[in-house]
């Protein structure tokens, strides 16, 4: 064949088969074990999360007041981190890392902004539906990508912008519907508050190298702040008043804990064993479980604004991952 000439058109089946044989040689490089540890991690994301997110609503929606025992209750879980830690010491022949200076500060520094990042959660859950807060979670992408710019020069390309557009138009869209997406009892000002916080919130989102570590300082951080606002005080009282009993207020506080603890160790499990685009279509999935699961179970308002959101901000998430794909590819 001369040099120059047209490839011959490749056929349907010829691609599969292609994409058949990649798949299996993906699978065959990694040891089963791998594919377990990355399958339990993808269904902590897909599960967990949403499950923080719903049980923290119900909070809210049963009786409950307090953002700092919300903010509490995500980091108090953190010994359940430890107790998956401390066998590898032993079973892996690993040790800890030695804690230098510059070491420990790095983990109180970013426990505070932990801290801080789940007291926005907070707010954003008192006064916003779980459905739309989910569908405001997505911004995340939006810092992601710009700080990945700025801070580590990232590449951008066309469908990575493309992504940051059409996620800020649907937010925009929340926003201008909001007078049929909230709660009765949630004053204008207490919405706007919930909005802004819960896309903030996502402008502090990190990676975690020590989980342990960070969630004990942000736990420390927030014990604090239980203690000035007198929070630890205010528990009994609302589990008096709280819908469904005492026993409910406990278990839902219970589970908000382990259900967040879980949600963050397998996003840092998937980032880890696969890649952020990985991540990012496990992000892109996780929304709509949250807003249908909320709209199902906790009867969540759901207009055709926000709908038309949640069908934006998937083709976003999908927008991005194939960019992220394209541009890895053109790296490889």
């Amino acid at each position: 064949m001369e040099e120059g000439a047209p490839k011959p058109p490749v056929s349907f089946m010829d691609k599969i088969s292609t994409y058949k044989k990649m798949a299996w040689g993906t699978y065959k490089s990694k040891p089963i074990s791998y594919w377990v540890l990355l399958l339990l991690s993808s269904g902590a994301m897909l599960v967990a999360f949403p499950a923080s997110s719903l049980l923290s609503r119900v909070y809210y929606s049963n009786g409950g007041t307090s953002k700092w025992i919300i903010s509490w209750v995500a980091v108090a879980g953190w010994p359940l981190t430890a107790l998956i830690l401390i066998p590898t010491y032993f079973f892996c022949k690993t040790s800890p890392s030695p804690l230098t200076i510059k070491l420990t500060l790095s983990y109180i520094v970013l426990g505070f902004l932990s801290a801080a990042d789940n007291l926005m959660y907070a707010y954003a859950y008192a006064y916003l539906p779980a459905s739309t807060a989910s569908l405001l979670a997505s911004s995340s992408l939006v810092f992601s990508a710009l700080f990945g710019y700025v801070i580590v020069k990232n590449k951008i390309n066309a469908s990575t912008i493309n992504a940051i557009v059409i996620i800020t138009a649907a937010m925009a869209i929340i926003g201008l519907d909001s007078s049929s997406d909230r709660y009765g009892d949630v004053t204008d000002s207490q919405y706007i508050i919930g909005f802004v916080w819960d896309i903030m919130g996502r402008s502090f989102h990190v990676v975690l190298e020590q989980q342990v570590m960070v969630s004990f300082f942000a736990f420390v951080f927030t014990t604090i702040g239980m203690i000035v606002d007198n929070a630890f005080q205010g528990m009994s009282s609302e589990a008096r008043s709280f819908e469904g009993g005492k026993v409910s207020y406990i278990m839902v506080l219970i589970w908000g804990a382990i259900t967040f603890q879980l949600g963050v160790l397998g996003s840092t499990a998937v980032l880890f064993l696969a890649s952020t685009v990985l991540a990012g279509v496990l992000n892109a999935v996780r929304v709509p479980i949250t807003s249908i699961a909320a709209v199902i179970l906790l009867k969540d308002p759901m207009g055709g604004f926000k709908i038309l959101s949640l069908i934006i901000t998937f083709w976003g998430f999908a927008s991005y991952i194939y960019g992220n794909y394209s541009l890895s590819k053109d790296s490889s």
